[in-house]
């Protein structure tokens, strides 16, 4: 794939999975609203707030392929999520929608399911029960990209990310724990699919212990290592 754009690529996620999409993509454009300034040689920064939308149009065009982890991370004030979660995920699939429909992986995230109790195992028809307004932003964003595969034909894998560290540090993550290298074979797996429609994966490892089931979407063709 030629050009794939990176947003949120300030943050940890998108710091740890520069160098792997560098090793498949041609080109990677990276946002963030804080300047990165260790590009490397295939690598452009370009600053965008996401509640720009003439600012993310003009950051969308020209890319292949969308890792769409920008925005509010944690817990906020409504305020906060409207306009970076909310507002900012809109701009970015409707500059897609308008930009030749490149495929987008949104990161959204396991507090759009937190409220369900740890006895009950989940998989893709499982219903949102957010525990946040982070969580909650994260469902929105899940639905807009159902609606713009089913209305315009944007791609799209939604990614309830678990707890994506080096290692797990608490009991929790004995069942949440998505490893980054999981996570980098993930995003290529996605970009790699023939088709994926408006797909939702749980994006957690190999766990011994896990409250996630992904059998609906082995179709992507990635299988967790660690």
């Amino acid at each position: 794939m030629s050009k794939i754009l990176i947003t949120g690529a300030g943050g940890g996620l998108g710091t740890s999975l520069r160098k792997s999409v560098a090793s498949w993509a041609d080109s990677v454009r990276l946002s963030d609203v804080t300047d990165i300034t260790d590009c490397a040689p295939n690598e452009e920064f370009v600053a965008c707030p996401l509640g720009d939308k003439d600012a993310v149009q003009a950051l969308v065009d020209g890319v292949d392929g969308i890792v769409h982890l920008g925005g509010m991370s944690i817990e906020d004030t409504f305020e906060t999520i409207l306009d970076s979660n909310l507002r900012g995920t809109y701009h970015i699939f409707e500059a897609a929608r308008k930009a030749g429909k490149p495929r987008i992986m949104f990161a959204s995230s396991n507090h759009a399911i937190g409220f369900h109790t740890r006895d009950t195992e989940l998989n893709g028809d499982s219903p949102f029960r957010p525990d946040s307004l982070y969580g909650l932003s994260k469902c929105y964003g899940e639905l807009l990209a159902r609606y713009y595969y089913d209305k315009f034909g944007v791609e799209s894998v939604s990614v309830r990310i678990g707890s994506c560290f080096p290692e797990p540090v608490d009991r929790r993550m004995l069942a949440t724990w998505l490893s980054p290298t999981d996570f980098d074979s993930m995003i290529q797996a996605i970009f790699s699919a023939p088709r994926t429609g408006a797909a939702m994966i749980y994006g957690v490892s190999d766990n011994l212990e896990t409250w996630w089931n992904n059998d609906h979407a082995r179709f992507l063709g990635w299988k967790p290592r660690d």
